[in-house]
């Protein structure tokens, strides 16, 4: 049986990939910050130690976009060195690394969705530790994948999709960046995709190296907010306008690429496997977080 080793237990794809592993019979250890400080390589040793795995996820990361602009060192801490060290010991041990990545490496001015070729220049804080932690893993092991995803929600943690549902319940109206192009990607996804990477690596036919992954199809975070809140009626009876601002209407501390689609068809073509449309995934989320629970009958 396959071993796995996840850091990032209590973020969105670390929840959501524990329980799909145990849905699936695979043996995952999944460690969170209280377990083991990922910036520490002597705790990362004892880490490998305990879990003597056969391939290890990071899903760690500093995902505070905004935040990162005057935390710069802490972002780089987790988003950068950390996955270097992570890449350092799984070449010692003789593992795999999926290393999770982002959209934000990109600068968002191509026209279309972007490639894993193209060059990446990340407009903050939050994209350049990221794409440092990309260059540390490629550095410290050949045996690698990093993933790059974009706009992750889903059943756990804070997201786009749940922030919505709750201000759907509290406002009349809700006011949208709608200049911004994306992928939603369901960490329900992701965690399929991991668990593809997972399966090739451990037969031996991984084609190492990186990849996009994220939802099929693609919309802008106002068309996004317009799913979410149509979804949640069918549930709320509830239907706030959703007006499209600019993003110069919402100014932030750091810039959003304004193209952030990612081409993931070099995926599929490797690992057999899509994520599904955007849309259908948004009402599986919805129908999760606002379904009445089931009662027992007496």
């Amino acid at each position: 049986m396959t071993r796995v080793l996840l850091f990032g237990a209590n973020g969105q794809v670390g929840r959501e990939t524990t329980a799909l592993a145990a849905e699936r019979g695979i043996e995952l250890r999944a460690l969170d910050r209280a377990a083991v400080d990922i910036t520490d390589p002597v705790a990362l040793a004892r880490a490998f130690e305990g879990a003597r795995p056969d391939i290890a996820i990071n899903a760690a990361a500093y995902t505070a976009v905004d935040k990162a602009e005057s935390e710069p060192e802490a972002a780089a801490r987790v988003n950068a060195m950390a996955p270097g060290l992570i890449a350092e010991r799984c070449e010692r041990e003789g593992v795999p690394l999926i290393h999770i990545s982002t959209d934000y490496v990109f600068d968002g001015t191509k026209v279309g969705a972007y490639v894993e070729a193209d060059p990446i220049a990340p407009l903050g804080v939050y994209g350049r530790t990221k794409a440092a932690g990309e260059a540390a893993v490629r550095a410290a092991t050949e045996r690698h994948v990093i993933l790059r995803t974009s706009w992750v929600y889903g059943m756990h943690g804070a997201n786009f999709l749940k922030t919505m549902l709750r201000l759907a319940k509290e406002r009349d109206r809700l006011t949208i960046v709608g200049d911004q192009r994306g992928c939603p990607t369901a960490t329900r996804d992701i965690a399929e995709a991991l668990l593809a990477v997972t399966a090739a690596a451990r037969a031996g036919t991984a084609r190492f190296g990186t990849y996009h992954f994220a939802g099929t199809g693609t919309t802008t975070w106002h068309g996004f907010a317009t799913e979410i809140v149509r979804e949640a009626a069918r549930h709320t009876g509830r239907t706030p306008e959703v007006a499209a601002i600019t993003t110069a209407d919402y100014p932030t501390p750091a810039k959003r690429p304004a193209n952030s689609q990612l081409d993931s068809s070099l995926f599929e073509r490797t690992f057999r496997f899509r994520a599904a449309p955007w849309q259908a995934r948004v009402a599986e989320v919805v129908d999760g977080l606002l379904a009445p629970a089931p009662t027992e009958a007496t």
